[in-house]
Formats: C-alpha cells, sequence, structure tokens
C-alpha cells in the first residue's frame, strides 16, 4: 500500500509540474522567447562538414567599412561596457553586425561573451537565464532588454564533436579565433556570422559573409537542405531577411526552400506566430507575402489570404489587401515596429470586407472615425472626401452619397462587428474552412497560428464602436497627427485605433486612382460572371443568427466559439492529463475530416474548371481570328497608301518636265486638281507646294523643317 500511495504522490507531482511547465512555455511563448533562444544556433559543427581553413578567416577594421561605436544603442553599450570591465571578451554578433555594415538601424543588438551565463547573471541586477537547449541571458536594463549569450554554451552541448575539433586544430591558430569561429559555424547564413568588437573596432569575418553582403546574396553556413532540416524556422528568416534588405538567393538555398517548405507546418505555432510578427511589423510585409507565395508557403500559413491573391491575379484586379500592407509598410520600420494587433486588425478589415462587401461610403466613416477619434468629424470628412468612386472588387459593392447619419452609424457598428466575427478564421480551424468555401480550387492545410489572446485583444479594439458608434471617442494622449511608436508598439488600443484608421484612409484613396484609370479607358478586366459568382458566394449576414460568443460577455466562453466539454480542475491529475490528451486527439481527427472534405470539394469542382478552361480556349480562338483579320485590312490599307505614293512620285515627274512650259497661274490649278484628285495628308501637300513652288508658301517652308529637325521624343516629356 505504501508503494502504491508513493508511486500515486509521484505521479501526481511529476503531472503538476509537466503542467506548470506547460503554463510556463506558453506565457514565454505569447512573448516570443522561446522561439528566439534558439533562432540561430544549432548543434556544434561536424569535423567532416566544416574543415578547419584558417586561411579564410578575414580581420577588417570597422572605420573601413563605416561603423562607428555611436551606432550601437545606449542599453547595448553599457552592457559591453561592464562585461569588459569584468576581464571578459564582449562581441556583437549576427543580424546586428550585418545591418550596420549595410548602414541600417539594427532591429536589436545581441551580445556574445567569453563569461558563462551564471557569471552574467552576477554582473547586472536585473538578468534572468531563459531556454532549455540554448540558454542565454536577458539582461533588462534602461528600459530595453538584451539578448546575452555565452561562447561556453555551445561547447557545452555537444562534448564530444569539440574533442573531435580540437585534434584538427591547425598549429599556432589563435584561440580566440578558434573560439570565435566555432561559434560562426553554428549561425544560420554567412551574413549572420560576423563579430565586431567595439574595444578593438575589428569585425572577424570566418565564412566570407562580408563577401554575401557585397553581393547581397542570401546563402545558408552549412549545406540548405541539412540546413533547413535541422531547423524549418530557417527557411522563414531567410525569407524575412531577403524581404526587407532586397538580398537575391543562392541557387542551393532556393532549392531547398522550395523542397521542404511543406515543413512549416510541423513548426511550433507560438515559434510561427513570433516569425509571421518580425515578417509583418517592420516595414517590409508586402515583400514578405510575395515571397511566402512564390515559394508556396502563403497557403500554409495564410490559406484565405494565398486564395484571394491568386484569384485577384487571375481577373488582373486591384488588391486592397496588398495596398493596405503597403500603407502599412510606409509607416513603420525596424526602429518604429508596430505591435501584432495591428496587421492581426487589417486581416481581419479585409476578411469582413471580402465575405461582406461595403459601401464604399461605410468604409470611408469607419476609417475616418478611427483616424479623427471623434463621429461628428469623422461623418464629415467621410461626407467631403468620399464623392469619387472607389474600385476595390469585390471589397467594395457600391456608393451611395445618400446615407443619413442614422443609417451610417448602423451600418458602420455592423462592420465593426463583422471584423470582431472575422478574427475567429485566424485562430479557430472549422471556421477557416468554412471562410475557404468561398475558393474552392484553392488548398487549406487547416493551420491557425494567431493566439486566441492576441485575436481576443485585437477585436476588444472595436467594442466602442459595436455598443454606441454616434458616441465614440478615441481618446489619444497626443492629439497631434505624429504616430507615438512607442505606445504603437505596445499595443495601445487608442494608438492602434488611430494607425488603422489612417491606413484606410489612405488605401480607399488609391482606390479612388484605379477607379479613375477604369474611367479614362482603361479596359475593364474583369470576366464576365465573376460579379454573379461573388454575390453567390457572399456569407452574408442573417438577422436571428447565433453568433460566436461577444467578447462584450464575460460570460462567455473565452477562446473558442464552440462549445467545448470543459474539465474541472480540481480533477484528479491523472484524469486531467488523460482528458487533455483525448481532446487534443478528438481535435486533430476533426482537423483531418475536415481536409479530406475540402479535398472532394475541390474534386467536385474540377469538371466546372476544365469548362472554364475550354471556354477560355474558344474565346482566344476568337481573338486570334479578329487579329488575323485586322492584320489583313492593315496590309491592304499600306498596299493602297503605297500605290497612291508611286502616282503621286510619277505625277511630280510629269509636272517637272513642264514646269518651264507653264505659266504660275497653271501650275496653282494643276495643283489644286492633283491635291483634290489625291485626297493627299498635310505633310504631302506641303511637299507638293514646295516642288510646285507656290507664291505666298515662303514662310510656311521654312518654319516646316524646323519641327522635322526636332530629334526624338525625350522620355521626360512623355510624363509632362
Amino acid at each position: 500500500m505504501a508503494i502504491f500511495m508513493r508511486t500515486k504522490n509521484f505521479v501526481s507531482c511529476r503531472l503538476k509540474s509537466l503542467a506548470s511547465f506547460k503554463r510556463c512555455n506558453h506565457r514565454l511563448g505569447e512573448r516570443g522567447l522561446p522561439a528566439e533562444l534558439c533562432s540561430e544556433m544549432a548543434p556544434a559543427p561536424n569535423p567532416a562538414l566544416h574543415p578547419i581553413e584558417p586561411s579564410k578567416w578575414r580581420k577588417f577594421r570597422a572605420s573601413k567599412l563605416g561603423i562607428t561605436n555611436s551606432m550601437i544603442s545606449i542599453p547595448s553599450w553599457t552592457v559591453l561596457s561592464i562585461l569588459h570591465k569584468g576581464g571578459f571578451e564582449a562581441y556583437l554578433v549576427g543580424g546586428c553586425v550585418r545591418d550596420l555594415v549595410l548602414k541600417r538601424i539594427p532591429k536589436d543588438f545581441d551580445v556574445i561573451t567569453t563569461a558563462d551565463l551564471k557569471q552574467i547573471k552576477k554582473k547586472f541586477n536585473h538578468a534572468v537565464i531563459v531556454g532549455r537547449r540554448f540558454p542565454i541571458c536577458r539582461v533588462h536594463i534602461k528600459g530595453s532588454v538584451i539578448e546575452v549569450s555565452s561562447f561556453n554554451t555551445v561547447a557545452k552541448h555537444d562534448e564530444d564533436k569539440e574533442r573531435a575539433l580540437s585534434f584538427l586544430v591547425p598549429n599556432g591558430c589563435d584561440e580566440k579565433d578558434l573560439i570565435r569561429w566555432r561559434n560562426s559555424r553554428n549561425r544560420d547564413f554567412t551574413i549572420n556570422s560576423l563579430f565586431f568588437d567595439p574595444f578593438t573596432c575589428n569585425i572577424y569575418d570566418y565564412n566570407n559573409g562580408l563577401s554575401d553582403l557585397k553581393s547581397l546574396e542570401l546563402r545558408t553556413l552549412i549545406p540548405a537542405h541539412v540546413s533547413f532540416q535541422e531547423d524549418c524556422a530557417r527557411i522563414l528568416r531567410g525569407l524575412r531577411i531577403t524581404a526587407r534588405l532586397g538580398l537575391s538567393i543562392s541557387n542551393d538555398t532556393e532549392s531547398a526552400m522550395h523542397d521542404l517548405s511543406a515543413s512549416i507546418e510541423g513548426l511550433d505555432k507560438f515559434r510561427l506566430m513570433l516569425e509571421m510578427n518580425y515578417m509583418l511589423s517592420y516595414g517590409a510585409a508586402v515583400s514578405s507575402i510575395y515571397l511566402l507565395q512564390r515559394f508556396n508557403l502563403l497557403n500554409l500559413v495564410l490559406p484565405f489570404q494565398a486564395a484571394y491573391i491568386n484569384q485577384q491575379i487571375s481577373a488582373k484586379n486591384s488588391m486592397m489587401l496588398m495596398k493596405l500592407f503597403f500603407n502599412m509598410d510606409k509607416l513603420v520600420s525596424c526602429d518604429r515596429p508596430a505591435d501584432s494587433h495591428l496587421w492581426v486588425g487589417l486581416l481581419m478589415f479585409h476578411l469582413a470586407l471580402v465575405n461582406n462587401p461595403q459601401d464604399a461610403h461605410v468604409v470611408w466613416t469607419f476609417a475616418s472615425v478611427l483616424y479623427h477619434g471623434k463621429w461628428k468629424e469623422g461623418v464629415e470628412f467621410a461626407r467631403e472626401h468620399s464623392k469619387v468612386e472607389v474600385k476595390f472588387i469585390p471589397e467594395i459593392s457600391g456608393f451611395s452619397e445618400t446615407k443619413s447619419d442614422e443609417d451610417l452609424a448602423k451600418e458602420v457598428a455592423q462592420l465593426a462587428s463583422l471584423m470582431q466575427d472575422s478574427v475567429w478564421a485566424l485562430t479557430d480551424t472549422s471556421i477557416l474552412f468554412e471562410s475557404m468555401s468561398r475558393y474552392p480550387f484553392s488548398p487549406c492545410s487547416g493551420l491557425v497560428f494567431v493566439p486566441k489572446k492576441t485575436a481576443q485583444d485585437t477585436a476588444k479594439i472595436f467594442d466602442l464602436m459595436v455598443e454606441d458608434t454616434r458616441s465614440f471617442i478615441n481618446r489619444r494622449r497626443r492629439e497631434n497627427p505624429e504616430i507615438n511608436y512607442y505606445l504603437l508598439g505596445k499595443g495601445d488600443p487608442c494608438e492602434t485605433r488611430y494607425v488603422l484608421g489612417k491606413i484606410i484612409l489612405e488605401t480607399m484613396k488609391a482606390g479612388i486612382g484605379d477607379a479613375k484609370e477604369t474611367a479614362n479607358g482603361a479596359k475593364d478586366l474583369q470576366p464576365m460572371g465573376t460579379e454573379e459568382v461573388l454575390a453567390n458566394n457572399q456569407l452574408s449576414l442573417k438577422k436571428g443568427k447565433k453568433r460566436d460568443p461577444s467578447f462584450l460577455n464575460p460570460e462567455a466562453k473565452q477562446g473558442m466559439p464552440k462549445k467545448q466539454k470543459m474539465v474541472d480542475r480540481h480533477q484528479n491529475p491523472f484524469e486531467l492529463y488523460t482528458a487533455i490528451k483525448e481532446q487534443e486527439v478528438i481535435a486533430k481527427e476533426e482537423v483531418q475530416d475536415m481536409v479530406k472534405k475540402h479535398w472532394k470539394l475541390v474534386k467536385t469542382y474540377e469538371l466546372s474548371k476544365h469548362e472554364i478552361n475550354s471556354v477560355q480556349r474558344n474565346i482566344s480562338k476568337k481573338e486570334k481570328g479578329h487579329v488575323l483579320n485586322q492584320e489583313t485590312t492593315m496590309i491592304k490599307e499600306e498596299t493602297g497608301k503605297n500605290n497612291k505614293e508611286k502616282k503621286a512620285k510619277k505625277h511630280a515627274k510629269v509636272v517637272e518636265k513642264l514646269k518651264h512650259h507653264m505659266s504660275p497661274h497653271a501650275v496653282s490649278e494643276k495643283q489644286q486638281m492633283v491635291v483634290s484628285k489625291l485626297k493627299l495628308n498635310q505633310d504631302e501637300i506641303f511637299e507638293w507646294e514646295k516642288l510646285l513652288g507656290k507664291e505666298g508658301r515662303e514662310e510656311e517652308v521654312k518654319e516646316k523643317p524646323a519641327k522635322h529637325k526636332a530629334g526624338p521624343t525625350l522620355l521626360s516629356s512623355l510624363f509632362k
């Protein structure tokens, strides 16, 4: 009995510790910590794959590359100085050195030192060691967090390979160089393997990183397939760096990205959210989305948006989604990033418009109220600036100037409510599949990665507009139009609302330009029948329909919109653990069933897809026939013109012979007869008059050649 009780207590204790560990990991994941800890690190280098070649090691003076210590942030310099005064080597490493070489502002400054983690912690009052596989020390200093890693961490991680490396070290090799080289080989890309010593002002390059930076090329340190198999998140990180810095990708790296892109699906959701936030919140969202689309990753991470982009490209319509992110990129950057609430809010807004197209006046008013912060001012601005058609298909359904303030208030509140409902497509697999029914030909993995807390907090931003739109007041801390980037980076609701309104207003202005181009004669490239399809696929909000739990109701279930069986927190730990596992298995089975149903739906529509292709081929045949007819007509016209010119030349020769025997009056009559018979244009009339010597045309003869000697048209004159 005693043995049984000890076993039971042991199991109970282990389960409690497991549960607390999961909660801790969840909290850290929400802040993006675990993903960052081993983001650029890997196991110790294999001697067979990484031969030691000191002849390729390079050292550069930082001043020759235009780098000075004044470029280092004050908190980072403070950390470096304290470690250096304590007798330790301390360097800047990774992406911050890369950005300094490229004259860009680093996203953050990472420090690496010869001190171990416990020694680092003792040097600072507020320092925490985090991470399991590759722990680091997070130093809180002067309002910033500096991540400090130790050279000893990697060395202790795989002592067997370290011992194998020691036998391959060439004679006379500097020990400090060897330590730096060993650590550099654990980085992801060559351009991230640079070390900067601010005290000697030297930059150390052991992997041709500066050469790749000079040619602006992204290359993995080890064979690309091996690197991405070790850590598939490196694919996303490589695309993010490429998008922000405008790099090209080496052939083997690009090939491995294509081959292993599907492995992203197995990435931890919190780490996926971290990488996506780096892509979208730091001023390179548009280029990042296009790269994700190019490497078939967008249909994994954002399947609805991938399907929308594909449809807009095939229909040659303007993409409101990309214009929204383009206008967001103009406002944020690496040194002025936004919180994830901003881009999640934009996705919610666009989802609501695609599934429920709105009147342009309603969208103008919605954005204007967010921007101005008051209902009355927002409505006045919208009525003044929204008198022109906005061309966004399918997001904008039309335009009406006759709406009363009361009707506008109702429709703006409904749009805010639709946005809150649409957030579930980013967090719940079943709602994502329901939204994907609009695009039956597009694949959907069922992957959702936006944390429920982030989605809920973003949806709460619009609570005030749903409750009482006409009394809405956005109480920003500053009334001036300048963005408070500190509050925006912290996810402040008032500042986020203000910036969202600004982005949507700029996007609507861009839609006016698209509408003017269409009105000025640009062909409407929308294929026939598409508007009917869009109308049939709209997920209209019916009265009396049960909605997802409202964020205004405190008793509503947080998280999932579907009812789920909850487990009592006072249950036996073993039963609790079993119940959680059973729920996970059931959820996985439901996702697999949904995927199967989705692919069945895709197969059902294959016939109609082939029919569409055949119709398009028939249309293209007709167009080819029409083009051939046009070419035949043009050939006939050119032939007729050539015949006229030949007749004119022959007649000119005859006139030249008779010129000496004819009076001026006779010549003039002859000229008029020739012009009237041949129906010549102005240039030909001028040549005839010059030839026949008509009186009174001497000034025009002098002016005409000056027009022909003007030379080729300048390119700048075409844009006047």
